[in-house]
């Protein structure tokens, strides 16, 4: 009887790991390399935020970004492509918002662009151009104090991370945050320090392709 109880025991224990690794795999967040004339910046997509995690793998798989430039690059702010060779380019489509509070725009986040309020009250998300933040770092108070101008909230993991790592608060809750840089912040380091001219573009183009982790 002992012996029967202590199989069973074992089957069950075997299921539920089974089970584990299903449900790890199954949530398992999507990895992309972006390589850059620069360096390699590698970004981790969040399963949180679907339609754009799915329209980002969609334009990877496509070869879609495969040539596009970082078009706009602002120091201590964030450097933006997906726009193509002209920074103007799109897919003719936006994707809808989707605001998830534990991501923010702490340095390295990955969110999408838009276009302004005035014309899109909805705030979606470009079809395909996204920035990943530099940004700067806050002291508290100050922190604050831009919190309550802006009639903004910070946490305390926020304020502590806007302290310590630096990021772009002022974007929070009106741009999506869908991903971020788990490896190759120094080359967005690298990226924001590039001489720009007129419009924030760079004097030297930065090129990028993609592809995704196996």
């Amino acid at each position: 009887m002992k012996r029967v109880f202590f199989v069973i025991t074992l089957l069950l224990t075997a299921n539920l790991m089974i089970m584990s690794q299903t449900i790890e795999k199954s949530q398992k967040e999507t990895v992309v390399v972006i390589h850059t004339d620069l360096g390699d910046i590698t970004v981790k997509l969040y399963n949180e935020t679907p339609l754009h995690r799915d329209n980002f793998i969609k334009l990877v798989k496509d070869g879609y970004y495969n040539g596009s430039i970082f078009h706009r690059v602002i120091k201590e702010f964030m450097i933006q492509g997906g726009g193509g060779t002209t920074g103007m380019e799109d897919p003719g489509y936006t994707v809808p918002a989707e605001f998830v509070s534990k991501y923010y725009h702490k340095k390295g986040a990955l969110a999408a662009a838009r276009k302004p309020d005035q014309v899109n009250p909805k705030k979606e998300s470009s079809g395909s151009q996204f920035y990943i933040v530099h940004g700067r770092k806050f002291a508290e108070n100050e922190l604050s104090m831009f919190g309550q101008r802006m009639g903004k909230t910070f946490t305390k993991e926020q304020i502590e991370t806007y302290a310590k790592i630096g990021g772009a608060p002022h974007l929070d809750g009106d741009y999506t945050v869908f991903g971020e840089v788990i490896s190759g912040l120094d080359v967005v380091d690298k990226i924001a320090a590039v001489e720009t001219a007129t419009g924030d573009r760079p004097v030297k183009e930065v090129k990028m392709r993609m592809n995704l982790m196996k």
